[in-house]
C-alpha cells in the first residue's frame, strides 16, 4: 500500500466515521461542567490529579478495546489482562528485576498474549469474541496462580510517582494519544481503520489485514496489561481479580463514544471522549446521591440510550 493511497483512504474513512462527534462533545462538556459544580474542588491541582488517576485506567482499557472494535474484533480478556499486569508488576518490582525490569515483564506479556491471541483469530478463522471469553479464563487462572491472593508490594516512590498529588496520569495520557496519532501515520495505523471499514476494499489496496490484525490485539494486550501497572501503583499492592469491571466498562466506553460492534464505525477520540463521559458520569451520580444499584441502572439506560437513538436517527435519514 503506497503513501498516496493510505492517505486518500484514511481521510474517506475518517470523514465518515467523525459524524456525530460534536454531539458527543457537548454531553462531555455538560456533564464536566456539572461535576464542577458539584464538585469545585476538581478545579484545583490536587482534585484535578485525582480525578485523571481514576479516569486514566478506564481510558486505557476503552483504547485497547476501541483498537479491536475499530478494525472488527471485539475482547473479554480486558479485565484478566489489567490483573494480570498487576499481579506481575506487584510480585517482581521489589525484587531482583527492580522498577525497569517489572514495567518490561508487563508490557512485553501483554505484547506477547495480544499477538498470540490475534494469530490465533487470524490464522485458525475463530471468532475473536469465542478466543478472547477461552483467553479470559486462562488469563485470569494465571493471575491467581501467580497470586492466590492480594499482595505483593509497588515501590512506594512509585506510586506516589504514578498516583500522587501530580497531574502525572493526564499528562502519561497525552503522550499515549500522541504515540497513536503517531502511529496512524504509518501503513499498518491507517490499516487498523482501513480492515474494518471495509476489509475486502483494504486488501485490495494492500492493507496486509493479518498482520494489521495481529498487531491490533498485540497492542491491546499492551495497554491492558499497562493499565494494571497503574492500578497496582494506586492501591501499593497486586490483586489477581481487581481488572474484572474494567471488560464490560471498556465495552460501555466504546459504544458511548459511537464506536460500532462490528467495525466501519467510531474514532479513538470518541472512545476516550466515551470513557471520560462514563467516568464523570459515575461521579455525578454519586454525588447526586444515587445508591450504588440505581447507579448501575442508569449507567445500563444511558448507554443504550447511546446505541439506540444514532440508529434510530439513521434509520430516519434512509427512509426520506
Amino acid at each position: 500500500m503506497n503513501a498516496n493511497s493510505s492517505f486518500r483512504l484514511y481521510h474517506s474513512i475518517q470523514m465518515r466515521r467523525n459524524r456525530g462527534l460534536a454531539g458527543l462533545y457537548l454531553v462531555v462538556a455538560a456533564f464536566l461542567i456539572l461535576y464542577a459544580m458539584l464538585f469545585p474542588g476538581i478545579l484545583s491541582i490536587g482534585g484535578f490529579s485525582k480525578f485523571t488517576q481514576n479516569w486514566f485506567p478506564l481510558a486505557l482499557v476503552t483504547m485497547a478495546q476501541a483498537l479491536l472494535m475499530l478494525n472488527g474484533g471485539i475482547t473479554l480478556a480486558i479485565g484478566p489482562l489489567v490483573s494480570l499486569g498487576a499481579v506481575i508488576a506487584a510480585t517482581t518490582m521489589e525484587g531482583t528485576l527492580g522498577v525497569p525490569g517489572g514495567i518490561l515483564a508487563v508490557a512485553v506479556t501483554g505484547l506477547a498474549i495480544g499477538a498470540a491471541t490475534g494469530a490465533i483469530v487470524t490464522h485458525l478463522r475463530l471468532p475473536a469474541i469465542i478466543v478472547t471469553l477461552a483467553g479470559s479464563f486462562i488469563i485470569g487462572g494465571v493471575a491467581l496462580i501467580l497470586l492466590p491472593r492480594p499482595g505483593g508490594a509497588i515501590p512506594e516512590w512509585l506510586s506516589t510517582v504514578l498516583a500522587g498529588h501530580t497531574p502525572v496520569a493526564f499528562l502519561m495520557l497525552v503522550v499515549i494519544l500522541a504515540l497513536w496519532k503517531a502511529f496512524l501515520a504509518t501503513p499498518l495505523g491507517l490499516g487498523i481503520y482501513a480492515a474494518g471499514d471495509n476489509p475486502v476494499g483494504a486488501f485490495r489496496s494492500g492493507v496486509p489485514l493479518e498482520r494489521v490484525k495481529v498487531t491490533a490485539f498485540a497492542l491491546s494486550g499492551l495497554l491492558a496489561t499497562l493499565t494494571g501497572l497503574f492500578v497496582a501503583a494506586q492501591t501499593g499492592s497486586g490483586d489477581p481479580v481487581i481488572g474484572t469491571p474494567f471488560t464490560l466498562n471498556s465495552i460501555a466506553a466504546a459504544v458511548l463514544g459511537g464506536v460500532g460492534f462490528l467495525g466501519g464505525k467510531g474514532t479513538m477520540r470518541g472512545a476516550i471522549c466515551g470513557s471520560l463521559l462514563l467516568s464523570v458520569m459515575i461521579n455525578v451520580m454519586f454525588f447526586l446521591g444515587f445508591p450504588p444499584v440505581a447507579q448501575y441502572v442508569a449507567q445500563g439506560l444511558i448507554i443504550v440510550g447511546a446505541v439506540a437513538v444514532p440508529e434510530l436517527l439513521s434509520q430516519r435519514r434512509t427512509r426520506r
